[in-house]
Formats: structure tokens, sequence, C-alpha cells
């Protein structure tokens, strides 16, 4: 497996939808690119940058009945890219037993930023579908922490919001 760490959400300019960026912790720095829904990309920019919701949203509320039933997240691998989906899982601790739940990756990227939780990726699915990005290399210099903050959340929202106010509704239709 490949430790990964949250490079990015974006959104995709030619098709207008959000994108996850998962990048190499260590190594080539190769990134994995998966396109996601907007209510994702909205959950994950919303705990990117701490805010909070009245009440708790669909991810929060995962956390904290994991938290309630005494069970961890150990961590979130994205496991495979079959007919152009891409599956993750979820590994959890309860009880001294480890438990694995298959979800989307948007989802396990969600929980994990919620429970301060690592990313993985399969070794060959990296290997497969890696790519190297021009990304902005001085900042990682002068940032040099490599814990992915160097993308600021109102950059995320920002860019969210853009994509909010130029989505139409035929680009949901098949």
């Amino acid at each position: 497996m490949v430790e990964v760490r949250l490079r990015a959400v974006r959104v995709d300019l030619q098709s207008n939808t959000p994108v996850l960026l998962l990048q190499e912790s260590e190594g080539l720095g190769r990134t994995l690119p998966i396109f996601i829904g907007a209510p994702e990309a909205t959950a994950i920019a919303f705990a990117l940058q701490g805010m909070e919701t009245p009440r708790p949203m669909t991810h929060d509320l995962i956390r904290d009945l994991l938290d309630t039933l005494g069970t961890t997240v150990e961590r979130v691998v994205i496991t495979e890219l079959r007919e152009s989906t891409y599956y993750a899982d979820i590994v959890m601790r309860r009880d001294g037993r480890e438990l694995r739940l298959s979800s989307r990756p948007s989802d396990a990227v969600a929980i994990a930023v919620r429970t301060g939780t690592s990313l993985f990726v399969a070794d060959e699915l990296m290997d497969n579908e890696g790519i190297l990005l021009a990304v902005e290399e001085e900042e990682d210099e002068d940032e040099g922490d490599g814990d992915g903050d160097d993308v600021s959340p109102e950059e995320i929202v920002g860019e969210f919001r853009h994509f909010l106010d130029t989505i139409r509704p035929e680009d949901f239709s098949p």
C-alpha cells in the first residue's frame, strides 16, 4: 500500500466536476485523481475548514456513531478501479477485531478527514492510475510539513462555490 495525503479537492474545468487529488506521501509524488459528487466535495471541504453545522452532517453522524460503539477507524484504502468506478475500504477496529467496510472513496475520505485517519492507495492501483502532476513544488519546499495544509480551506470552498454557480441541470444527464 502507498500512503497518500489529500492534496486538494478541486473542480475539473473541462467537466466542471469536483475531483479529489490523493498524492503519495513519499516516493515519486504520484497523484491519484478521483472524480466525486458535489455533495461529497462539500462534506470534505466543510471538514477541512472545520465548519460546524447546527445538526450533524451524514459523515459527522457516522463518526459519532462509530465512536459511541467503541469502533476506531484505522485507515482508508482506495482498493481498485473497476469499470470506471473506484472502490475503497474503511478499515476499523472494535473489541480487538479488524472490520472492513466497502465504501465509495469520497465517503471514505470524508470520514477519514473527520477522524484523522491515514489514507492509502493499493500499490497496483497507484502504479496503473497514478499520475505526476506539476504541483507548486516551491510551496511544498517552503512548507515542508507534508500534512496537506498548503491548500487553504477558503480556496477549496471558493472553487466549490464557483462550481455551484456554474453548474447546469443538463450537466448531470448521462
